[in-house]
């Protein structure tokens, strides 16, 4: 890759301009270094295009509605952002609003309870709910090239994270939106790959805290510290 590319490659996440004077917020707004709002108008008009496909312009349009219904009393000045639905709600309303009743649920081992009352939650808003474990299929660790060493159970059987599978079963069922809950990284991923429908996330995977891992982002200056320093380097503050 060139330097000239290299140069051109978006940094929103480093950009220190205050956000209601950036040019993506604000039209005349401020730029900050390789700001893509400014500096990518030819991905920009490419990206565009593609909206004029019907389903994706549709679908855009109702993830926008369904933002805006998210947050209470728009219609006060000066506004507030009041905050009214939770994520779950979220999703079985954006069902509606693109006229889904079909969903996938694909959820890990470890969320079994939780996926459940998922299900149920779903199922209230008369949904259907086509569910798969990530372990579904009994597919040995062996069948990767693993050894006894590599499973988190040493010493038996254990299968593997199977997302490829669990898409396979979500196509097959013909899912109209498929909604991850707690897949580990990577196997995530794959299923996003795999997925015809398309797919969403009620939550993902934090041993650590919970299933909320902004937990360790909040507290990366202190508890945290050390997921920004080298083991060479010395621990957070204490505290």
């Amino acid at each position: 890759m060139g330097e000239k590319n290299k140069q051109q490659e978006p940094a929103c996440a480093s950009c220190h301009v205050t956000i209601r004077k950036r040019a993506c917020v604000t039209p005349g707004g401020v730029g900050g270094p390789n700001c893509p709002t400014q500096e990518q108008k030819e991905a920009l008009a490419e990206a565009n295009a593609k909206y004029d496909a019907p389903e994706i312009r549709e679908f855009a349009r109702q993830a926008s509605l369904q933002e805006a219904a998210c947050y209470a009393n728009r219609h006060q000045r000066p506004y507030v952002l009041q905050p009214s639905k939770t994520r779950i709600q979220e999703i079985w309303e954006f069902a509606g609003r693109m006229g889904y009743s079909k969903l996938g649920l694909a959820f890990c081992l470890g969320l079994v309870a939780e996926a459940a009352k998922v299900e149920q939650i779903f199922k209230s808003k008369g949904l259907e709910v086509v569910s798969a474990l990530c372990k579904a299929g009994a597919t040995p660790k062996e069948w990767l090239g693993l050894g006894d060493e590599d499973k988190v159970r040493q010493g038996g059987f254990e299968s593997v994270c199977n997302p490829v599978f669990q898409a396979e079963l979500m196509n097959r069922a013909g899912t109209q939106l498929n909604v991850l809950l707690g897949l580990c990284v990577g196997h995530d991923s794959l299923f996003f790959a795999h997925a015809k429908a398309p797919t969403t996330v009620l939550a993902v995977k934090d041993r650590v805290t919970g299933h909320n891992p902004l937990a360790a982002v909040y507290l990366s200056d202190v508890y945290y510290a050390r997921l920004k320093v080298t083991p060479t380097q010395g621990g957070g503050e204490d505290a």
